[in-house]
């Protein structure tokens, strides 16, 4: 009896990636578009592409635009619902349609190797917190970081050490806050795990 070999096909990225969460709005204060700007710029310059949630609209459609106008790679994910609503980018490398807010999110963290959330809204902080559950049961080790330009995550720090005193976190919670982009991202690449591709 002769055995058929199967042949086994590895897919190989052909480069790190960086999701990003970020607002579908401005927010009030001019400085959040600039740090959108240079987050996307910087990280194309570093040598990653940029995963996002693939509006052309608010801090998200600034990152995206940044980082084309870089020369990088741009991958948006948006469900087909949120198609019009949040005015689909048509310019970036690739648009990715999908069926719902979950596998938005689950596509997203197939695609990046790192997590950098902006400031947002309730999106923004939905995005963050299922990567954070999912690394505290041990489903992925991405490191996780907050752009806490203006202080604006200081309460959700504090309420993550208040968690932590009162037992209720376990297991890896670690997030990486940085009031600017370059430290932020010196920590994030220094704990990215890119070894095997």
């Amino acid at each position: 009896m002769r055995m058929r070999r199967r042949s086994v096909v590895r897919y190989f990225r052909p480069m790190p990636r960086i999701a990003v969460f970020c607002g579908a709005s401005l927010g009030r204060d001019p400085i959040y578009a600039e740090v959108a700007e240079r987050m996307g710029r910087a990280i194309v310059e570093r040598g990653y592409g940029v995963v996002y949630g693939g509006g052309h609209v608010g801090l998200m459609g600034i990152v995206a635009d940044a980082a084309m106008k870089a020369g990088g790679e741009v991958i948006g994910v948006i469900p087909r619902f949120m198609e019009k609503a949040e005015e689909a980018h048509r310019g970036v490398t690739e648009l990715i349609l999908v069926d719902n807010m979950h596998e938005r999110k689950l596509r997203m963290h197939q695609l990046s190797d790192a997590v950098i959330a902006l400031p947002g809204g309730f999106g923004t902080l939905d995005e963050l917190f299922e990567l954070l559950t999912w690394r505290q049961l041990k489903l992925h080790a991405q490191p996780l970081g907050l752009l806490n330009v203006k202080g604006f995550f200081d309460p959700l720090l504090a309420q993550q050490e208040r968690m932590e005193q009162e037992g209720f976190l376990h297991g890896d919670t670690r997030l990486i806050a940085e009031a600017s982009v370059g430290p932020l991202l010196a920590r994030i690449v220094a704990g990215m795990d890119i070894t095997d591709r």
